[in-house]
């Protein structure tokens, strides 16, 4: 631990006054074109299916996108530490923008899965990177506001990106999504450049700074991952459960994975992945909370839309718009929740309130079938938003309450790969349990040559209008059971998340150490006419 610490460099550099809020509206801007380019997609699936002759594999553009950004998560804390966080961040958001622009050329299915690979590894960086640098330029108890505020950028984004994706796709192209979103990152990386503040970092040889890297830990973890989460995804749509590859796949990554952990706990000078974060029963308890969240959350804003169109035959526009009722409340309860912490410096009630409104509305969730007025499914949005926005910020701001000054960038990296991870194992459980309930509820009524239709394009509903009344029925009926079967799965993870409740302690947000930062070093910056307060570990 004291060899961390002596090979790191403190970035804290407390902004007050207008260059903070200037800075934080770029960050905020960086992290709403993340979440644009994350969510957009899931409404145009199926045409983006049909239109590459990939139906059958299309939920790859999303599980593609995830399983980059989980593998290479744990990066991102480290490498900012060694390398400063503004040179990171940028970098990211001009690899978004080739990504996305890639993806509007994008010819077969696997050219875009492989693009969307590019787009997620950047929106890992992003995401994290973004959370890192506001709270290095706020203290712990500004951190529940500002961090709200964040919050309701994800909500902004998640509302915006399915409209954009659907008005694109039905009037012009889905290709146009991409072309929208690349030159928009490229842009607010250019203000970045421009608007962060100096590193604290001294300058060292660049052969120094990469010899601090745990290239070893990067190499296992990136691999495993990859290697684990591609036979997760496939197995019931692509590949069979008992075939030698995905034996030998889930085989070699498990290993690659336990040679991480021993990498980290053993040899790496500075793990990406401490191991000592699990040792804090609070903080453990909240990893374990994320990486549900993940399953829960990565996968309702895919399957909804897929709900909503095949199993309720409702169109682009009204799936999108049957999202707002999630993501609205979520911005508001995340900007609002935020505030109350700054101002209570208490954060328990908000997150136990948060896991018991979310943990409500999955359950209600296995009331969605053909019939469901459309009030009573807006209803019980509003509530799993409500629960959504109480939770997504305000575990980061406990979880850093929890933990050291120094671990700050270690435990957003690692709050960010539990969560992706568990994005990138609940799409893959998802799609598993989806297409084989699917399967097992065809009817049998129904011709052969309907049956393979729905078998070869699982994500989408071929055209049953040639099919008697009380076969459609049927059919329509297969795909609720298959949605209410991943209903299932979030309702119980969102119950195992409260349960995990008990061990979670509010500690308040009264750091000693900042306490001690703040007055020792106060400079006008000149440039900018606005007071920096520096700790004096920046001097």
């Amino acid at each position: 631990m004291a060899e961390e610490k002596h090979a790191l460099h403190d970035q804290t550099n407390i902004l007050t006054g207008s260059r903070l809020m200037v800075v934080f509206a770029a960050l905020a801007s960086a992290l709403l074109i993340t979440y644009i380019d994350q969510n957009s997609i899931a409404v145009a699936l199926p045409t983006i299916g049909r239109e590459l002759n990939s139906s059958s594999t299309i939920v790859w553009a999303g599980t593609s996108s995830l399983i980059a950004n989980t593998a290479f998560q744990v990066l991102y804390g480290r490498a900012s530490d060694i390398l400063g966080r503004k040179v990171i961040l940028i970098s990211c958001l001009c690899l978004l923008g080739l990504g996305d622009l890639l993806c509007g050329f994008a010819q077969t299915g696997v050219q875009l899965y492989a693009f969307r690979g590019i787009s997620g590894l950047a929106n890992g960086g992003i995401m994290a990177l973004v959370m890192m640098i506001v709270s290095d330029v706020t203290t712990l108890e500004q951190r529940g506001k500002y961090q709200g505020i964040l919050g309701s950028c994800v909500g902004l984004g998640n509302t915006i990106g399915p409209f954009v994706a659907a008005a694109f796709t039905r009037n012009s192209t889905w290709r146009a999504t991409f072309w929208f979103i690349a030159p928009l990152a490229i842009l607010v990386a250019v203000l970045l450049y421009f608007l962060l503040p100096p590193q604290t970092i001294p300058p060292e040889p660049v052969l120094t700074k990469l010899k601090k890297i745990d290239w070893a830990g990067i190499l296992l973890s990136s691999g495993g991952t990859i290697v684990l989460l591609i036979p997760i995804s496939g197995i019931g749509t692509q590949f069979q459960t008992s075939s030698p590859m995905v034996i030998s796949m889930l085989t070699i990554g498990s290993l690659l994975l336990a040679m991480f952990v021993v990498n980290e706990w053993k040899f790496a000078r500075l793990p990406m992945f401490p191991l000592r974060l699990w040792k804090n029963k609070a903080l453990a308890a909240m990893l374990t909370q994320n990486f549900l969240i993940g399953i829960v959350f990565y996968s309702v804003l895919y399957y909804l839309p897929i709900y909503y169109q095949s199993a309720r035959q409702m169109g682009l526009l009204t799936s999108a718009a049957l999202l707002i009722p999630i993501v609205i409340p979520q911005a508001i309860a995340s900007a609002l929740s935020g505030q109350y912490i700054s101002r209570m410096n208490r954060y328990g009630e908000v997150i136990w309130l948060g896991y018991i409104c979310w943990t409500i509305a999955t359950g209600l969730h296995c009331l969605f079938n053909r019939t469901l007025p459309v009030v009573a499914i807006v209803f019980i949005l509003v509530i799993e938003g409500v629960g959504v926005g109480l939770v997504f910020q305000p575990t980061l701001v406990a979880a850093q309450a929890h933990s050291p000054k120094e671990d700050r960038a270690i435990v957003i990296s690692a709050r960010n790969f539990i969560r992706a991870l568990g994005g990138s194992a609940g799409l893959a459980i998802a799609s598993a349990i989806f297409s084989s309930t699917l399967v097992s509820n065809i009817p049998m009524s129904i011709p052969v040559d309907m049956a393979e239709s729905i078998k070869q394009s699982v994500f989408e509903m071929p055209d049953i209008s040639g099919l008697p009344e009380d076969q459609k029925i049927h059919v329509l009926n297969a795909y609720v059971a298959a949605a209410r079967s991943v209903f299932y799965l979030w309702a119980g993870a969102m119950g195992c998340c409260l349960a995990l409740m008990v061990f979670i302690r509010d500690k308040g947000l009264k750091r000693v150490e900042e306490k001690q930062d703040l007055p020792s070093v106060q400079t006008d910056d000149e440039e900018a006419g606005v007071t920096v307060v520096r700790p004096d570990s920046a001097k």
